[in-house]
């Protein structure tokens, strides 16, 4: 790969992570000069809004998302949905998330959290703001609240099939892809790549977890994200910087960024 980018735009990361409390500031500030452009931090509770908020405050190329994981609703409190609707306030938040379903740990809570997750695809229609939505394990039933509210949004880090993945694109809805892309044995990861029209694929980390190949194991972030735009590259032939870029412009479409905002 070339030795540098530019125009990345990492739609998904957890820079507040205690991973990087050792040292986010040389980090984060590392990301610019390295040609990140832009990066969502995704909230997962309102214990972590304000970081995300200090985060946003700090770096003029952070944006938020404030939302409820659902690995996260017991912690939430009974005054989450209040909450997260002052937060979506903030005048850069550009999504409610992250939000979904997660049955890979639980799924004896499933009903709880079908209903914390409808209650922020309401938010976000009421807001007018894209979602980022969390499917682990729970593809049936977050497909069945997607047909249900028709949001706007992102499938983070998309684990389900081709098919489901054209389901989700005809709703008018983009897909994330990541680290998970560039695995050696990932399966359906590459049928959604090719499925999936470069207007609506957006970069994303997770950081500091899914790195890519070749670096597995390491903390990530977003100077990583170039290994992924290559993975899509060589499916779809391009080269790495043209699937950057085409995923920069989606995602100022999507979240309703202006350049210089």
């Amino acid at each position: 790969m070339p030795d540098s980018y530019h125009d990345i735009f990492d739609t998904h990361a957890h820079y507040d992570d205690a991973k990087f409390d050792s040292d986010r500031e040389q980090v984060v500030s590392s990301l610019a000069t390295g040609g990140v452009v832009g990066v969502i931090n995704c909230a997962t509770e309102p214990a972590n809004f304000d970081s995300s908020r200090r985060l946003c405050a700090q770096y003029p190329f952070f944006y938020c998302a404030f939302g409820v994981h659902p690995e996260d609703i017991d912690a939430a409190g009974e005054n989450w949905l209040d909450l997260t609707r002052e937060a979506a306030s903030y005048e850069k938040c550009v999504a409610i998330g992250e939000i979904g379903l997660d049955y890979h740990w639980r799924k004896d809570n499933s009903e709880a959290q079908k209903e914390v997750f409808a209650r922020q695809l309401e938010l976000a229609r009421e807001l007018d703001l894209p979602v980022i939505i969390h499917d682990r394990e729970a593809h049936a039933d977050v497909l069945e609240l997607c047909r249900k509210y028709r949001p706007k949004g992102v499938l983070h880090s998309f684990s389900g099939s081709a098919e489901l993945a054209e389901e989700y694109l005809a709703m008018g809805m983009y897909i994330g892809v990541g680290g998970s892309l560039t695995y050696q044995y990932a399966k359906k990861q590459p049928k959604v790549a090719a499925v999936t029209p470069m207007s609506r694929v957006l970069l994303e980390t997770d950081a500091p977890y899914s790195s890519p190949e070749p670096h597995r194991g390491e903390r990530n972030t977003s100077l990583f994200i170039p290994a992924v735009a290559q993975r899509i590259g060589e499916i779809k032939g391009l080269d790495a910087q043209s699937v950057i870029s085409q995923a920069h412009k989606n995602a100022l479409e999507l979240f309703g960024i202006r350049p210089g905002d």
